[in-house]
């Protein structure tokens, strides 16, 4: 566990590694005496496992987000978004929402197998398929793993919709090819999240995600080949980023999203503790009156897990920036979405003949 008096870690958003809250036990570094060699305090790199999942679409009911099934190829992500909600289901692998969930990661060796399984069951209802509601299907690793250009292949395959988030803008081009094939079709939409235009802060903040330019092109190379984008303006941080909100949007806008969305930060669970700290590091000065305005926003909390509340917050500051996002959407043109919601097209799916991934001759009965 890294120690939160020493610098933060150079290229990571955690400077901790909190235990995991399903553990059964804890570790916490003190002064024993000893001095550590300068290898010990480096940051630590990347590590990479096979995950052998049993499925691969996972359901919901939420009543305020815009799909009811998710597909998520990667656990943990290697961008290290400081404020991702993502981070607490670390635990679930008994290992810690801080360092952990951005340098032990889990690669669904599977995923488009099992994916082509659901959709091959009699009586699969299509519907959107949202890839990257949990962790980014364009992190660094897929360019090696390559987990979402299997999946996207199966659904392309099967005349699927699926809905993309991310803020992969370097590798999320190499899939254009079955991405404007699709949307040419209505069956495929994209959401780039920006959440500042300003470089020295994404360093910090999503450290190992790419730069606000580079998602600015992205959303333009998109757009041109007639991919829909939104631009989210997420998430919100009270006296971080959110006096960029309209500037964010207008650069979106500039370079061919169709849509906006915005969302107010998150911080459940671990991720509370790990973002004071990362405000601790990097905005010392801000710190109180940022979670003071957060604590405001969310009924005097770090966290509200409620829906339709839980994306947009409440009180005096939630209502300032509901009312600026209304404004600027208004003056851009922009259609105002408050989840993923576009209209894709159901109506296409089909199942072909021979599955992709043919087991054998028992495969055509599936």
């Amino acid at each position: 566990m890294h120690d939160a008096s020493q610098p933060p870690w150079r290229g990571r958003g955690a400077n901790l590694n909190p235990a995991p809250r399903y553990g059964r036990t804890s570790q916490e570094r003190c002064a024993d005496g000893w001095d550590l060699d300068e290898d010990e305090l480096r940051a630590p790199g990347t590590t990479v496992l096979a995950e052998r999942a049993r499925s691969v679409i996972s359901y919901n009911d939420s009543p305020d987000i815009g799909f009811d099934r998710s597909l998520n190829p990667y656990r943990g992500c290697e961008h290290g978004c400081i404020y991702c909600y993502a981070r607490p289901a670390h635990a679930y692998m008994d290992l810690s929402p801080g360092l952990d969930f951005e340098t032990r990661l889990f690669y669904k060796q599977d995923a488009a197998k099992l994916l082509e399984q659901a959709l091959r069951k009699p009586g699969y209802a299509p519907a959107m398929i949202s890839l990257g509601a949990n962790t980014d299907p364009y992190q660094p690793i897929e360019r090696e793993y390559r987990v979402t250009r299997s999946v996207l292949e199966v659904l392309s395959a099967y005349r699927h919709p699926v809905g993309i988030v991310t803020k992969g803008a370097a590798l999320i081009g190499r899939d254009l090819d079955l991405l404007a094939e699709m949307a040419a079709a209505k069956l495929a939409m994209v959401a780039i999240s920006l959440t500042t235009l300003r470089d020295e802060l994404k360093r910090t903040l999503e450290p190992r995600a790419a730069s606000p330019g580079a998602r600015l092109r992205a959303i333009r190379k998109l757009s041109e080949a007639g991919v829909p984008v939104i631009v989210m303006a997420s998430p919100i941080i009270p006296f971080i980023n959110d006096a960029e909100l309209e500037a964010i949007l207008e650069a979106g806008r500039e370079a061919g999203a169709v849509a906006a969305s915005y969302i107010l930060v998150r911080l459940p669970n671990e991720v509370a503790p790990l973002f004071r700290q990362w405000l601790a590091d990097h905005a010392p000065l801000k710190a109180e009156h940022v979670m003071s305005l957060i604590n405001q926003a969310r009924g005097g909390r770090d966290n509200d897990p409620q829906f339709f509340t839980r994306h947009r917050g409440v009180g005096p500051y939630a209502q300032l920036i509901a009312q600026r996002y209304q404004v600027a959407c208004k003056r851009l043109g922009f259609e105002i979405t408050n989840s993923m919601r576009m209209q894709l097209d159901t109506t296409q799916f089909r199942v072909p003949l021979r599955p992709l991934y043919d087991d054998g001759p028992q495969a055509s009965l599936f």
